[in-house]
C-alpha cells in the first residue's frame, strides 16, 4: 500500500470445502492399499491417529519417516476430510472442499510437489462482476483499485481505512497465543459486527467488509469475536511475512491464486497411498481410554492400542468422542464453544465457459441471492465450463433443509442474474452442503465468539496426557486452510516424537 494515498481494500473470495463422494480413480488407487475395519480388527502401534484429512495424514507421514508405527482411523470411506473431489457426469472432477492455495502457503505446496501434484492459476482473466442494488457492473481487476468492487468513493475510502486499521491491529496479535495480545480482553469482549458498525460508517464500506467476512469465514460478523478475526488475519502469512486481510480475500497474489491439477483431493489420496494399510477407512472413533501407560482407541470394527494418540479432526467433532478419563474441563469447554461455520458449494457444469467470451472471469460479488460470490472452476484447458458458487453463513443455514432441486433452482436463478440466460441450462450440477455432512457438520473452520479465546484458547493445542491435537484450527499460520492443516500435522508429529 502506497504511503502517498489511502490504501484501497481488495475484496475477492476465499477457498473452501467438499463431500463424501470421491473421484472414482482416486478411490480405486487408495482402495488398493488402505484397509477396511474387517482387515485390521486389532492393532498395536506407537501412535493412533484419528482422522485421515491433511493433518492426520501429514502427521502419519512424518512419524513413519522417523521409524514409528501408526494407525490412521478415518470415519469416512475416503481420505481428505474437508478436501474432496466431486466426480462429474461427463467425466472430470471439481472440488467440493478446500481447493485454492496462494503465497506463503508453502507447506501444502511442498507436500503437493513431493507427491507430483501440480498447480495451475485460478482463472482470473477478464472482468469481475459487482451485483448491487439490482445493478450489474463489470469492472477490471488490474487497474488502480485492483479487484475492489466499484462502490462509491466515500465507501472505498472508508473501507480502505478499515482494512488498514485491521491489518495494523492484527500485527499486534501473537499467532501462537492471540489471547496474550495487549488488547486481547478489549477485542475479545466485542463482536466483529460491533466493531464494524463503529468503523465502517459508510453503508457501501460496510457492504464490502460484510462480503469479506462471509467469504473468509462463512459466518456473519455478529458471530465472530473481533480478537478471533484479528488472529485469523495475522495467521494469513508465515514466520517472515505478516498476515493481511488482502491476502485472505485476493485471487492474484492471494489465497485463491492457484488450484491443483486433477483436483485438490489428489494430495491426500496420493499421501494416503504412501501409507498403505496403515490407513483404515469406515472406522469412526467412538472412545479413547487410558489403560496404564497406553491408550485404547475403539472405532467401529477396529481397536487400536497405542502409546500416544493424535486427534486430527475439528474441535466440535473431537468433542463427540468419549474420553476416559474425562478431558480437563478447559479443553471440553473450549470444544463446546468452537462451532463450525456454515458453508456449501454449488457447481454448475456447461459445455463451455461461455462467460469468458463476454470478457468475464467468472468472479462475482453480490449483495443478494443464495450465492453471493462465485469462481470459474473450469479445468486448465477450458474443455468445459464450471461455475462454482459459495453458499455461506445465513444463506447456507436457510437452505440446510431444502431439497437439492430447490437449491439448484435458487442457485441457477442467481447464475442467470449474473451471467445471462445461458447459465440456466447446465449439463450437470453438483452440490456439497457441509452442514449436512455427518463427519464435518459445517465449515470451512471452527469459529470463536467473544470470550472464547481469552478464556479457553490455551487449551487449543495443549496435550492431555498422551493425547495430542491437530487440525487446521490448531495451526498458527493459515488457520482454516489446507496449508494450516499440513502445518498442524508437522507440528504434532514433532511434538509426539519428542514425547515418545
Amino acid at each position: 500500500m502506497a504511503s502517498e494515498r489511502q490504501p484501497t481494500p481488495r475484496m475477492s473470495r476465499r477457498s473452501l470445502l467438499g463431500r463424501t463422494a470421491a473421484v472414482a480413480a482416486g478411490a480405486t488407487a487408495l482402495g488398493a492399499t488402505a484397509a477396511g475395519p474387517a482387515a485390521a480388527a486389532t492393532r498395536e502401534v506407537d501412535v493412533a491417529i484419528v482422522g485421515a484429512g491433511l493433518a492426520g495424514l501429514t502427521a502419519a507421514r512424518d512419524l513413519v519417516a522417523a521409524g514409528r508405527t501408526v494407525a490412521v482411523l478415518e470415519a469416512r470411506g475416503r481420505v481428505g476430510g474437508r478436501v474432496v473431489n466431486l466426480p462429474l457426469a461427463g467425466g472430470g472432477v471439481t472440488e467440493g472442499g478446500g481447493e485454492f492455495i496462494g503465497p506463503t502457503q508453502d507447506r501444502i505446496k511442498a507436500l503437493a510437489d513431493s507427491l507430483g501434484v501440480a498447480t495451475f492459476p485460478t482463472y482470473n482473466t477478464g472482468k469481475n462482476l459487482l451485483y448491487k442494488d439490482g445493478k450489474k457492473t463489470p469492472y477490471a481487476t488490474d487497474g488502480l483499485l485492483g479487484s475492489v468492487p466499484p462502490v462509491d468513493a466515500a465507501g472505498l475510502a472508508n473501507a480502505a481505512i478499515v482494512q488498514a486499521t485491521l491489518d495494523d491491529m492484527a500485527k499486534t496479535v501473537p499467532v501462537d497465543a492471540p489471547w496474550t495480545a495487549a488488547k486481547a480482553e478489549e477485542w475479545d469482549r466485542q463482536t466483529f459486527e460491533t466493531w464494524l458498525r463503529a468503523n465502517a460508517v459508510i453503508p457501501s464500506a460496510k457492504f464490502l467488509l460484510d462480503v469479506a467476512c462471509t467469504s473468509i469465514f462463512s459466518a456473519e460478523p455478529r458471530e465472530l469475536s473481533l480478537l478471533f478475526v484479528l488472529f485469523y488475519i495475522a495467521a494469513a502469512g508465515d514466520d517472515s511475512t505478516p498476515g493481511t486481510l488482502e491476502r485472505l480475500t485476493e485471487t492474484a497474489g492471494g489465497a485463491q491464486e492457484q488450484r491443483f491439477v486433477g483436483g485438490s483431493q489428489q494430495v491426500p489420496i496420493k499421501l494416503a497411498a504412501t501409507l498403505g494399510d496403515r490407513v483404515v477407512l469406515n472406522a469412526p472413533v467412538r472412545t479413547i481410554t487410558r489403560s496404564g501407560a497406553k491408550y485404547v482407541v475403539m472405532a467401529d470394527g477396529v481397536t487400536v492400542t497405542a502409546k500416544r494418540v493424535v486427534v486430527a479432526v475439528p474441535p466440535p467433532l473431537a468433542a463427540r468422542i468419549s474420553y476416559d478419563p474425562l478431558l480437563p474441563a478447559a479443553r471440553d469447554q473450549l470444544t463446546q464453544r468452537l462451532p463450525m461455520a456454515s458453508v456449501g458449494k454449488a457447481i454448475a457444469i456447461y459445455d463451455t465457459p461461455f462467460w469468458r467470451a463476454d470478457g468475464l472471469n467468472g468472479q462475482v460479488v453480490s449483495d443478494t441471492g443464495v450465492v453471493s460470490s462465485t469462481f470459474d472452476n473450469s479445468p486448465p484447458d477450458g474443455s468445459y465450463g464450471a461455475l462454482m458458487g459459495f453458499i455461506e453463513a445465513d444463506e447456507a443455514r436457510a437452505y440446510d433443509a431444502a431439497s437439492e432441486a430447490e437449491v439448484r433452482a435458487a442457485v441457477l436463478k442467481d447464475y442467470v442474474t449474473y451471467f445471462g440466460p445461458k447459465a440456466a441450462s447446465p449439463t450437470s450440477f453438483v452440490l456439497q452442503r457441509w452442514n449436512n455432512e455427518a463427519y464435518t457438520r459445517g465449515g470451512p473452520v471452527s469459529i470463536a465468539a467473544p470470550g472464547v479465546l481469552t478464556r479457553y484458547g490455551p487449551a487449543l493445542r495443549e496435550p492431555v496426557g498422551g493425547i495430542h491435537w491437530a487440525g487446521t484450527e490448531t495451526s498458527v499460520h493459515w488457520t482454516g486452510f489446507m496449508d494450516g492443516a499440513v502445518r498442524s500435522g508437522e507440528r504434532v508429529a514433532a511434538e509426539v516424537l519428542a514425547a515418545l
